[in-house]
């Protein structure tokens, strides 16, 4: 096979492995979610919002969105269907209306405690070293800084 078509071979693809291992990981943690009546990107938010109650703190949506790298247009569906389950509520700033800040609700906190095993459940069974999986995570965080930074230098 030439040089460019070895560029172009799909199991050359930092991009496909990268889509490839995401799929699998949101796949293993599935059933583990939908014991908790939520979605992957629902689990995210209330990861973030556990954070912040942690810390008594009520998020702005922005600072969200931020966290999660989610725009607006997607990060606006998943709060009003966790507001509707009533796991968080969404308050508009009386001196800024344009500021909705975010704020668990008892069941939201409660929640919590029922997905606390969710990581030790998803590394059940997998045989891979606790290191290697630090590592990774690093690594994969390094990637994101380098592909970030350099989005932002091409604005």
């Amino acid at each position: 096979m030439a040089e460019d078509d070895q560029m172009l071979a799909l199991d050359n693809q930092i991009c496909f492995a990268l889509y490839a291992a995401n799929r699998a990981v949101t796949a293993r943690y599935r059933p583990m979610l939908k014991e908790l009546g939520l979605t992957y990107p629902q689990y995210l938010v209330m990861l973030v919002m556990w954070e912040a109650d942690a810390s008594d703190s009520q998020p702005r949506v922005s600072d969200v969105g931020a966290r999660l790298r989610l725009d607006s247009g997607t990060l606006t569906p998943l709060l009003k269907r966790l507001e509707h389950r009533e796991l968080l509520q969404r308050a508009r700033n009386v001196e800024d209306e344009r500021v909705v800040r975010l704020c668990l609700t008892g069941a939201g906190r409660a929640l919590r405690e029922k997905a606390a095993n969710v990581p030790q459940q998803l590394l059940c069974g997998l045989e891979v070293e606790p290191d290697r999986l630090l590592s990774l995570r690093q690594e994969l965080r390094s990637l994101l800084a380098v592909l970030e930074a350099s989005e932002t230098s091409a604005k």
